[in-house]
């Protein structure tokens, strides 16, 4: 059984290796996207992300992608708790 409220899509490979590589440009990381583990948090021990790094990925995901991520949305934690959750949740809503 599921603890998830919400079913995320299928996210294939392709497309977590755009938004990990979206990620990379975004904040000029030093580390390859196909480096990055999907499932490792983005913020603090994994991927080193804090919480302006954050609002940078959700504005450039949202512009390219048409995708609203907003700070005060309740589910933000799970959103951007790995690459894997963040690809899953803009998959599902993008419109473009």
């Amino acid at each position: 059984m599921s603890t998830s409220t919400a079913a995320s899509p299928r996210v294939e490979a392709p497309f977590l290796r755009e938004i990990g590589e979206l990620i990379v440009q975004t904040l000029g990381l030093d580390v390859a996207a196909a480096d990055i583990d999907p499932d490792a948090p983005l913020y603090g021990d994994g991927l080193g992300l804090d919480s302006i790094d954050i609002l940078e990925v959700a504005l450039v995901i949202s512009k390219k992608y048409g995708v609203q991520l907003r700070a005060d949305d309740a589910d933000n934690q799970r959103i951007f708790s790995s690459l894997r959750q963040l690809a899953a949740h803009v998959a599902g809503l993008r419109t473009t």
